[in-house]
This record gives structure tokens, sequence and C-alpha cells, in this order.
């Protein structure tokens, strides 16, 4: 489906779900990528029929993958339960509206050092959907004109960025643009050590090995002290 093509109504009421959502996505110029969020082109009672889309294109894999879903009592609801995993739960970051999250004045002009940490994620690779298991720390350095939020909100929108088909180094980067723009500190950081089971179910099978990246911005950039205790209140805290 491309951008040129203007359909009326009735006829865009005719496509399946997907192909709706898309159609607006492309018509508003909206990036639509694996770890982009979506919800604003989801209309009410859309997501169950995308859901339901799904099922019916799982059923169809599974088919192909040879595996008789119907006298195999374990596979039987498999394209349903997948179905409901996908568009409900691992990516539901795609398809629901960033969480509420109620913002104070930093009344206490609080400019210390805050450490939020360390954040259970879950997330999958977008290469091959497989799982990504980790941990999230955020180092905060605030100002009188920040907007504090509470501590579950960061763990609220840590879920909701990871909750999508992400690579992490993109990952921990969306999560630094969220939380700079809501509380505008002068100084973010944010490390990520995560286990990717594409390596541990398939390739080199490397059961080891983890993933480690950082964002450091503003006063944890310039700053080589503030960057340094951060990072071992970080390791004394995992």
């Amino acid at each position: 489906m491309t951008g040129t093509l203007i359909l009326n109504a009735e006829e865009l009421a005719a496509l399946p779900a997907s192909e709706r959502i898309r159609y607006r996505l492309v018509q508003a110029g909206q990036r639509y990528h694996a770890n982009d969020n979506i919800s604003g082109f989801v209309q009410d009672g859309e997501l169950e029929q995308l859901q339901a889309e799904v099922q019916a294109r799982m059923q169809e894999v599974l088919q192909a993958l040879v595996i008789d879903t119907q006298s195999d009592h374990n596979t039987q609801d498999t394209a349903k339960r997948v179905a409901k995993m996908f568009v409900r739960e691992v990516f539901a970051g795609r398809y629901a509206a960033a969480p509420a999250v109620t913002e104070f004045p930093n009344a206490e002009r609080l400019n210390e050092l805050m450490i939020v940490g360390p954040i259970t994620v879950r997330s999958a690779c977008s290469h091959h959907l497989c799982p990504i298991i980790g941990k999230v720390w955020i180092g905060l350095l605030p100002n009188e004109h920040s907007n504090l939020i509470g501590l579950s909100k960061y763990v609220r929108l840590t879920e909701w960025i990871m909750s999508r088909p992400q690579i992490q180094e993109e990952a921990v980067i969306m999560l630094a643009n969220e939380l700079q723009d809501r509380v505008k500190p002068d100084g973010l950081a944010i490390v990520m050590d995560a286990d990717h089971f594409c390596m541990h179910w398939r390739g080199v099978k490397d059961m080891d090995s983890t993933m480690t990246n950082s964002v450091m911005r503003g006063s944890f950039l310039k700053d080589a002290t503030l960057r340094a205790e951060f990072l071992a209140l970080m390791r004394k805290k995992g």
C-alpha cells in the first residue's frame, strides 16, 4: 500500500485491521519500525481484530512447519496463545499509549545524584524475536526546574519502551530520550546489561556472554567524578 492511494471510508473499512492501521501510518508519513509506538493510529476495537489476524497468520506458520495442530493437543491453541502474547504482552509497548506519569515540581530544589535500579527488563531482539532479559540502572542529577516522577513510574516507562522488538543499543537511547523530555535533568545516565537469547538459543549458542551499554548525557558526560560515583553505586546495588 502506498501513500498516493487514497481510500474512502467504505474502502478503508473493508480492509483487514493491519492494513487499515498501516494505511493511516503511511498517509501520515509516520514510521512504523518494530520498536516504534503506533498506538495513536489504532482505533477502538482494532486491537482485538489485529490479534485475531495475527492468530490466523500464526496458524499458517504452524501449518508451514508441518505441525499437526488438529491431532497434537499441545499445539491446538498455540496460534491463539502466541497472538495474545505478541499483541497484549511482549510487544504491548507498540500498541499501548505511554503510561500515565504524574510529574511534580522540584520544590526542595534537589540537586543530588539519584539512582533507580536495577530494573528487570524483558524485550525481544528484532532480528530473531528471541528474548532479551536483563537489568537497567538509571542515574539522574535533577535541577530546580526538573519535573520529578515517582519511583514506580521509572519502571513503567522502562517497561513500555522495552516491550517491543528492540535492538539494545537503540532501546537505551529511546529510554533516555523519554526521561530527558519528562524530567529535564542536568544529567542523565542509563546502563543496561542483558542476556540475548538469539546467542544462547541459536547461532554460536554462547551461554555466558551478556551485552552492556550505556547512555551518558549532560553532567554525567562532562564530569568524570560524577560518572564514576554513579557506576560505583550501580555496581554496589547490582
